[in-house]
């Protein structure tokens, strides 16, 4: 699930006539990103609301997507949940955002590799702090087992996780965070975290193209 339905009101004036999700960043989409990132998976399903017949456009020709119309915003929880139909109802589900770029090892491999049912409702990919957390973002604690406790510093939330998709249905509201989800998980001791061993940034403002470039332009130099 690519989460891509947000109006972008950050990115502005890049997202005045087009989704945040095709913003160019070193001569691809955002979205294009994503996908690099979930490559090999059956079924894709993006949200879309702000400029959807844009971004519908730009997937039409990829087979195994599929698009999940928002005409109200149901926020990244209910977004995955309205889009449940499109990825068959699987039991969990690979959720990334749109509006990040990586490097090193794809998310879906890296997340693939250490998810263990038995053990997790969900994985989050992380990577370290190295800035003061945004109002609204949640920090984690990692111990050595690999579950995830709130904290002020250390660890964040890489864009990229997966989570059994069951809680789903308990939330009364039609908009919500995954949030909603990570916190049952996490106090019961089922949310848990795996390192991204590359590169990570949030590209949700003008000023983050440039940055997200030169990082993506380090990374094929070494």
């Amino acid at each position: 699930m690519i989460l891509a339905a947000g109006r972008g009101t950050r990115m502005r004036p890049l997202t005045d006539h087009r989704p945040k999700a095709l913003v160019a960043v070193a001569g691809r989409a955002l979205v294009d990103h994503a996908l690099a990132q979930v490559r090999g998976a059956d079924r894709v399903a993006v949200n879309a609301h702000h400029h959807a017949d844009l971004l519908e456009a730009h997937l039409a020709d990829r087979p195994n997507v599929r698009i999940s119309r928002e005409p109200v915003l149901l926020e990244t929880g209910g977004g995955l949940r309205a889009a449940l139909p499109l990825l068959g109802r699987p039991a969990a589900v690979l959720t990334i955002n749109a509006d990040m770029v990586w490097t090193g090892p794809r998310a879906i491999d890296t997340l693939r590799a250490a998810w263990d049912p038995a053990r997790m409702d969900g994985l989050l990919l992380l990577t370290r702090i190295e800035r003061r957390v945004e109002p609204g973002r949640w920090a984690f604690a990692l111990d050595d087992s690999g579950r995830l406790s709130r904290d002020e510093a250390g660890w964040d939330y890489a864009g990229a996780g997966i989570v059994r998709t069951e809680g789903l249905a308990a939330v009364e509201a039609d908009a919500f965070s995954l949030r909603e989800l990570w916190a049952p998980m996490m106090a019961a001791g089922r949310l848990h975290g795996v390192v991204h061993p590359g590169g990570w940034m949030d590209v949700g403002r003008p000023e983050a193209v440039a940055a997200a470039e030169r990082m993506l332009a380090l990374a094929a130099l070494a």
